[in-house]
């Protein structure tokens, strides 16, 4: 008994810290990729930059979005852009946690499958989309988030609390 109690305890205790954890990798892979698409990471072909310009970007995204015309696909990069600085400001908060994480799941899918689709399966691999994907989507199977707004608006009480 006394083991399954604990069990329990260290349960509820890696859940708490560890959503914390995948919410703020999440948001600051979607904001590391954003920061990019202007620059932040240097000039692009530098050693950090993926892209390095906005027009770069622009580049790719009109290529995993090959089916699309080009008009389109740069509406596209911009509100994937969009997505995932929303997205990303709001799981760094927890708001509305458990429908951000699912939407994150959702976005990183299709980025995963127009990358398959455009650039082959193995680009993917090299991203980790398909981890993040489904790390989102595990996100939002939990039902608290202590650490969030979510928390404090339904009155969960961060675990140093002396509030019974």
């Amino acid at each position: 008994m006394t083991i399954v109690i604990l069990l329990h305890l260290n349960l509820k205790f890696n859940t708490m810290y560890s959503q914390l954890f995948l919410r703020v990798a999440v948001a600051t892979a979607f904001l590391s990729a954003v920061a990019d698409r202007f620059g932040l990471w240097g000039p692009p072909g530098s050693a950090n930059a993926s892209w390095g310009n906005w027009a770069n970007f622009v580049q790719y995204a009109n290529q995993l979005n090959f089916f699309m015309p080009a008009p389109l696909a740069n509406l596209m990069a911009i509100l994937a852009t969009l997505f995932e600085v929303i997205l990303a400001v709001l799981l760094l908060i927890g708001y509305r946690t458990r429908l951000s994480a699912i939407l994150s799941g959702v976005l990183l899918t299709a980025f995963a499958i127009t990358m398959t689709l455009s650039l082959g399966i193995k680009s993917t691999f090299n991203y980790s989309v398909w981890i993040g994907a489904a790390a989102c989507f595990l996100l939002g199977t939990i039902k608290t988030f202590p650490y969030s707004i979510d928390g404090l608006i339904i009155g969960h009480q961060l675990p140093l609390s002396t509030k019974k």
